[in-house]
């Protein structure tokens, strides 16, 4: 078990281990008593800052979204729009690499809150559809016919490539992804 850092903030402290363990084991198998075990701090801290454990899942996968736009913003900014949009995807390829790859924050998230209407599901839908708004714009900026149409097949291929980078071989899962994206792209 990781120890925490007390020289940083406590509600940062419960955001980066709660980041670290729903991600790692799944949302509703960690309780509030191991995040504030492992955060080293106490359940009234937890409940000041996330006033429910919905709460702060909300907050990791917001954070989680933050990273994910810039990181996307990082890499297509100053490309063409077709460049832009296999970089796009290119790292999600990438990510499937890693060693600590458990599949995507969202769809995971997504599979332990069903009900659309729950907080957690309205950040999970708010970024993908910011993602998907993303595709479709440089699918629309590189000239192709149908950019709504190929948005949507992107987002497919997207879920597919992080459910699959768990179960088949990374690198094929990879070559696979960008392959079809730039069959899609044109």
């Amino acid at each position: 078990m990781p120890t925490a850092d007390r020289d940083v903030h406590p509600k940062i402290r419960l955001l980066e281990t709660a980041s670290r363990l729903f991600y790692a084991e799944g949302i509703h198998a960690v309780g509030v008593e191991r995040l504030v075990s492992e955060a080293a701090v106490t359940r009234a801290t937890f409940y000041r800052h996330y006033p429910t454990k919905d709460d702060l899942v909300a907050a990791y996968l917001s954070t989680t979204s933050e990273r994910i736009r810039a990181g996307v913003g990082a890499v297509t900014q100053g490309k063409p729009a077709r460049e832009a949009l296999l970089a796009a995807l290119g790292i999600i390829g990438d990510r499937t690499l890693d060693d600590d790859f458990r599949g995507c924050q969202f769809l995971n998230a997504a599979a332990e809150y069903p009900d659309r209407a729950h907080q957690v599901r309205q950040v999970i839908d708010d970024h993908r559809n910011w993602f998907f708004g993303v595709l479709r714009d440089l699918a629309r900026d590189a000239g192709h016919a149908d950019p709504e149409h190929a948005a949507r097949t992107l987002v497919l291929l997207r879920d597919g490539a992080l459910h699959g980078g768990n179960l088949d071989d990374p690198e094929t899962v990879r070559t696979t992804l960008a392959r079809a994206v730039a069959d899609v792209a044109g």
